[in-house]
């Protein structure tokens, strides 16, 4: 297990936001339910946006990408633990979905960004790893959609 990821799980141990989001009540079955006020996803919304910040300051020379990978590490297991919250809670399938296909995307993106030989390919990397960041946001702050 690489520490990024030793720190990241340690940190979900602690955060408060998750235990308050697994306590929150089931969903009622075909009310669409908004968690963007809920802490672990103003948290989430937090962090994605303050690291898509830091993806597009960089224009091609990635300062402190070690301190970056870590937080963009510790995200994807906030993402991952909030689709494990909305499973257990039996809602928002499609929400659900979204974010552990983020979790899952983002150390993909994070390897593409490392990988890049050329600058051109560094920027197509920076710029997927940007949209999925603003993804992670645009998600979470949606208005909740009925179930079709």
């Amino acid at each position: 297990m690489s520490c990024g990821i030793a720190i990241a799980a340690a940190l979900l141990l602690s955060d408060p936001n998750v235990v308050l989001a697994a306590a929150e009540p089931a969903a009622v079955a075909g009310a669409p339910v908004s968690v963007a006020s809920e802490p672990l996803f103003i948290d989430i919304v937090s962090r994605a946006g303050a690291l898509k910040t830091v993806v597009e300051g960089w224009n091609g020379v990635l300062t402190d990408f070690d301190a970056f990978k870590i937080q963009a590490q510790e995200l994807a297991a906030l993402d991952m633990q909030a689709h494990l919250i909305l499973k257990a809670r039996g809602t928002d399938g499609d929400l659900k979905c979204i974010l552990r296909g983020i979790s899952e995307d983002i150390p993909l993106k994070l390897s593409a960004v490392e990988a890049a030989a050329t600058d051109e390919t560094r920027a197509t990397a920076l710029a997927e790893l940007s949209y999925l960041l603003n993804d992670n946001v645009e998600v979470i702050t949606a208005p909740p959609q009925p179930e079709v």
